[in-house]
């Protein structure tokens, strides 16, 4: 991929057909890319990176600010979040299939005492992912009649780079697994943000004037989601 050292930042530059300039910083190292139209000469990109200098300054120091999460081997000790709270994972050998039990202040495994940490990853993922499917019914009946919209299909996936996503064209929406490790507020945040998209595609001024209409202090909340990185990337 070409590069433009301008000053200090190495800047990584995609030509594709498409009209405008798009600057963006990329979490988790603050990486800078900017997607410009096929035929734009490198002068117009140094001009819009220098005059954006201060906005990547800010979005790159506030990257770098964010916990990192910590590196799990899935054993007994560990700390494991869920819905904004820590519980001490306890890993018990069992012939039987693999569960996971909450009782407070553990998180108990029970797995095969030759699983690999991959294994009791899966086993964990999976009772993560049962956890968020029981709270989407909930969430939406709760969301969709504020919003004003309704998704036709909620879907759950592990994402690096996004916390939600919506098809618009087919009301599709897509949560990040990551969410339900993260205080619910903040997993009700990316529902009503992912909804509003069904009236608003792009992040412009309407679409956050929607969203101080439906959820007032999503400010907040987006905040404390955004404390900890997605592993490798930021909110939608």
């Amino acid at each position: 991929m070409p590069h433009l050292l301008i000053d200090d930042l190495l800047v990584e530059v995609v030509r594709k057909n498409i009209r405008t300039l798009r600057l963006s910083v990329h979490m988790p190292d603050g990486r800078v890319r900017v997607s410009v139209p096929l035929r734009t000469p490198d002068e117009t990109v140094r001009e819009l990176v220098t005059a954006r200098r201060a906005w990547i300054r800010k979005h790159q120091a506030t990257f770098a600010a964010r916990e990192l999460p910590a590196r799990l081997q899935y054993e007994s000790g560990e700390l494991h979040p869920y819905q904004g709270q820590t519980y001490e994972l306890q890993v018990h050998a069992t012939a039987g299939p693999a569960r996971v039990a909450l009782q407070e202040p553990h998180l108990h495994l029970y797995i095969r005492e030759d699983s690999t940490p991959a294994q009791r990853e899966q086993a964990l993922a999976a009772w993560y992912r049962q956890r968020l499917r029981e709270q989407l019914p909930r969430l939406a009946a709760r969301w969709e009649p504020v919003v004003g919209a309704q998704a036709r299909t909620w879907a759950i996936r592990q994402m690096k780079t996004r916390w939600g996503t919506c098809n618009i064209q087919a009301r599709r929406i897509w949560l990040n697994l990551e969410l339900i490790k993260r205080p619910l507020p903040c997993l009700e945040y990316v529902v009503v943000h992912e909804l509003t998209h069904l009236h608003e595609r792009y992040h412009n001024a309407r679409f956050w004037g929607l969203m101080d209409q439906f959820m007032p202090d999503w400010r907040q909340h987006k905040a404390e989601l955004n404390r900890v990185h997605l592993r490798a990337a930021d909110a939608d």
